[in-house]
């Protein structure tokens, strides 16, 4: 697609069950000028998320439809007539599925990135973004990770997942078993990410599965699926085990209301704690998260974990295969460079 106009990612329609293509449209404009207090931003990467899926059905705090649709994003400054943005600045802003935004500084999380030495643009939408920050939040301040502990986390081959698996090494962790969707991702978990054991999900009941790998239990459980892999991990937590509910992928494109896991007394036999996780109750701890990984990404001791679709025109198509599960680590688009 040509950068000399601008380009955006419009939802026309309400999906029902799993999108497709056609509830989206492209549509051009010409590139927006800035007014006083805002800097105009050229797209470098997009992130595609699983929340979006829930933001579609409409709302409050939903997308409307007609409109540019808007997600997590870094590029760099063009124009500006915001006093605090210099052209040719790095920043993170939330206005994203578009080739340029208009975006102020400090208003709906826009700030500028340190643009770290060593450091691949990539990072700051996966583990240095939302999906590093929402699995240290996780790690860290909801269920507490201590050193020596063993932890299960589920979509263990997404974005959250990944960093998960990072961030709890770093912290400590003992042993970390991860769940995924095919035996290939499973081979990734363990043969390139450092997982303890990985199992695909599809080759039997998970409860059973977990049961195998830790035959012992675990303390702590990320969850990024919901449903089957709740209640496999309420049997497989210890005592005053933790849950870190971040999402409920298995959820999203069907009934959103599912029964409570048969097995959901066992909270209060086993007096585990359940909490949700929400990324925006967590910016806080930005600079303690780069404080923490900065140095290891400079190693390469972890790396971005990022499946990149080049271009801008393959926004949808990205969307959608993340939802599939065809990525490995984080599904970022390529939109500019």
């Amino acid at each position: 697609m040509s950068t000399e106009t601008a380009h955006s990612v419009h939802q026309i329609a309400r999906p029902t069950g799993f999108p497709s293509a056609s509830d989206f449209a492209y549509v051009s404009s010409p590139v927006p000028e800035p007014a006083p207090g805002t800097a105009l931003v050229e797209n470098l990467l997009l992130s595609v998320d699983p929340y979006h899926r829930g933001m579609m059905d409409g709302g409050e705090g939903g997308f409307e439809l007609h409109a540019p649709l808007e997600g997590r994003t870094v590029g760099r400054v063009t124009a500006s007539r915001d006093p605090g943005l210099a052209e040719g600045d790095l920043v993170f802003h939330r206005a994203g599925w578009r080739t340029h935004s208009l975006v102020t500084l400090g208003v709906d999380g826009t700030r500028k990135l340190p643009g770290h030495a060593g450091v691949p643009l990539e990072a700051y939408l996966s583990i240095l973004g939302g999906t590093g920050l929402t699995a240290y939040a996780a790690l860290t301040r909801t269920a507490a990770l201590r050193e020596g502990e063993d932890l299960f986390v589920s979509a263990a081959a997404g974005g959250v997942g990944t960093a998960t698996g990072h961030i709890a090494r770093l912290l400590g962790a003992r042993r970390i078993i991860g769940s995924a969707g095919s035996a290939a991702k499973t081979a990734h978990l363990t043969g390139t990410l450092g997982f303890d054991a990985a199992f695909d999900y599809h080759d039997g009941p998970v409860a059973e599965q977990l049961a195998q790998a830790a035959p012992d239990g675990v303390d702590v459980y990320v969850d990024n699926v919901g449903g089957e892999h709740l209640e496999g991990a309420i049997a497989s937590l210890r005592e005053y085990g933790r849950i870190a509910w971040v999402g409920a992928i298995s959820m999203y494109n069907g009934d959103r209301s599912p029964a409570a896991p048969r097995n959901l007394f066992e909270v209060v036999h086993k007096s585990l704690r359940l909490e949700g996780v929400l990324v925006r109750n967590h910016t806080g701890l930005q600079d303690e998260l780069e404080d923490l990984l900065v140095p290891h990404l400079r190693s390469g001791r972890i790396g971005t974990d990022t499946t990149v679709a080049e271009g801008f025109d393959r926004t949808v198509e990205a969307f959608l295969g993340m939802l599939r599960g065809e990525n490995l680590g984080k599904m970022l688009v390529r939109a500019g460079s």
